[in-house]
């Protein structure tokens, strides 16, 4: 559930209408992490029960058919009698929640509930309306499974943390209810007043078989680094403006020269949030005279900004189309056949997690470079060496540097593409897997450490534009102006660590973009 300083809860809707289309990110997003309520579309539940009376067809007949009268994956082969289905659907859910390790965190759950029920309301996986109804009523009450970090190979979908959830529905297993303690399934159930599940044919693998997990992540770190590209412009503007640079780089047709669609709007973020500034104005000859040009961490700032920002959007892309995707696995077919496929490989999903961990890993780097210029008195252009107070006495933003260091050096690890890498299971019948849950959980950990290396550089930068006197732009100015309701402004050495804290919590939680988008209007 939201942080109440989480400023960005007002652009998301706040009831989510389950159809037989596709969600958008804002609505995943709006429910995982804002609580948004869900409703079905009574249309949906329509095509569902359409759908389920086929499957009841099927399973009345002696041939059989897989997922319905049959065992799963290696164990396909064995025609299951009519008598034992309902114990294999929930011993299909009970042998599967085998997760391990660390407890996932709330948002990530409740994004992947939303795409799984998602999946179901669209009719082609066979389930009773009833199963449909009971996941919504789950989410509206704020029921979250207690979910496990390890568990899911990012094929035949995210199968462990989704039997994790389907355990839930059925009264088995642990819960959260609102963040609350943990506690058990079918207390908080009844406590809610929903009726626990029993399972009939095919409806345990319809709960368990889908790239929801993956996909949930996807959404939320699309969000997140879609603030943090505008974050990075900010910061981009404020060291420009504290290390006493030009802005003549950024100018559009420059850009236009290479029409990369972010690199354009990084740079007009930059120009926009820098302009008018009375420093750089006043500092303008002396940089043309001495100077010339400012290093590639400051001048080639929208290229990577950009090319950050370009990557963006062909994992949204990625992201919209699984959106609209019906995953599971046997699928009933629109002609009403029932058959097997391979759209619960995470492969395409796994490819953008990683790809969004490459380019987080580079924004970070670049920023982390430009805030080790303000330390040095060979590159800070006039600042005391750290930006200490009295340097040699105090350290200044010496070991914050250090800080950013460390994060952009894990960055680089967390870069590392989970997706190249396949364990076989299943007695060789899943011999190729995706790992994209892996690639989700590591991505998650990226977005974290940029946002920090975006806040150590933005509390460097207000501090050198503040040791420089005069009058910053409105944009940069406003940026400073937030830092410093928190941060005290330059002076002998402090506790850093909660200072660091406190601008993290502005990146994280959006108060300082909106202070300077209220200043010069949304940025790009």
């Amino acid at each position: 559930m939201p942080n109440v300083s989480d400023v960005f809860q007002d652009n998301f809707p706040d009831t989510v209408t389950l159809s037989v289309g596709a969600l958008t990110i804002e609505e995943v997003v709006a429910v995982a992490r804002y609580g948004a309520k869900v409703n079905i579309d009574p249309a949906a539940l329509a095509a569902v029960a359409e759908t389920r009376e086929h499957i009841e067809k099927l399973a009345a007949d002696p041939t059989p058919v897989y997922g319905i009268s049959t065992g799963f994956g290696a164990l396909a082969r064995r025609h299951i009698p009519q008598e034992l289905r309902a114990q294999l659907q929930l011993s299909l859910v009970r042998s599967h929640a085998a997760g391990s390790g660390p407890e996932v965190e709330e948002e990530v759950i409740r994004a992947l509930m939303l795409l799984r029920l998602s999946t179901l309301c669209t009719g082609r996986t066979g389930v009773r309306p009833v199963v449909a109804e009971t996941y919504a009523a789950a989410l509206n009450a704020g029921i979250t499974p207690v979910v496990y970090e390890y568990g899911s190979l990012g094929c035949s979908g995210d199968l462990a943390p989704l039997s994790h959830c389907a355990l839930a529905l059925l009264g088995e297993g642990h819960v959260r209810v609102n963040g609350g303690e943990v506690q058990d399934a079918g207390e908080a159930l009844a406590a809610a007043g929903i009726e626990p599940l029993q399972l009939r044919e095919k409806e345990g693998l319809a709960l368990i078989n889908g790239t929801d997990g993956m996909l949930g992540m996807l959404c939320l770190a699309i969000t997140d680094l879609r603030a943090a590209a505008k974050v990075a412009d900010i910061a981009t503007a404020m060291t420009v403006e504290g290390l006493l640079g030009t802005l003549t780089v950024f100018a559009a047709d420059l850009q236009e020269l290479r029409p990369h669609p972010g690199q354009g709007a990084a740079a007009a973020n930059i120009l926009t949030v820098a302009e008018g500034s009375e420093i750089l104005a006043a500092a303008h000859e002396e940089f043309k005279k001495s100077h010339v040009q400012d290093a590639y961490s400051v001048r080639c700032a929208p290229q990577v900004a950009g090319g950050f920002r370009d990557t963006l959007d062909h994992c949204a892309l990625v992201a919209s189309r699984e959106l609209a995707a019906a995953v599971d696995n046997p699928v009933v077919a629109l002609d009403g056949r029932v058959t097997s496929n391979g759209n619960f490989h995470g492969a395409p999903v796994a490819y953008a997690l990683d790809f969004l961990a490459v380019v987080t890993a580079d924004l970070a780097s670049i920023s982390e470079r430009r805030t080790d210029r303000f330390l040095d008195t060979a590159r800070n252009r006039g600042l005391n060496a750290f930006l200490a107070d009295d340097p040699g006495v105090d350290s200044g933003h010496m070991i914050a540097q250090y800080t950013q260091a460390g994060i952009v050096s894990e960055l680089k690890r967390l870069a590392v593409p989970a997706s190249a890498d396949s364990i076989p299971s299943s007695a060789m019948q899943e011999d190729h897997v995706s790992m994209g849950w892996a690639a989700a959980r590591k991505l998650r950990k990226s977005v974290d450490g940029l946002q920090r290396v975006l806040a150590i550089e933005i509390l460097t930068a207000a501090r050198a534009i503040d040791m420089r006197g005069g009058t910053p732009a409105p944009g940069t100015g406003a940026a400073v102006a937030a830092v410093r309701e928190t941060v005290e402004g330059p002076g002998v050495d402090r506790f850093l660590a909660p200072e660091i804290e406190q601008v993290v919590h502005l990146v994280h939680g959006g108060a300082l973009l909106q202070r300077v988008e209220r200043e010069v209007g949304a940025l790009k």
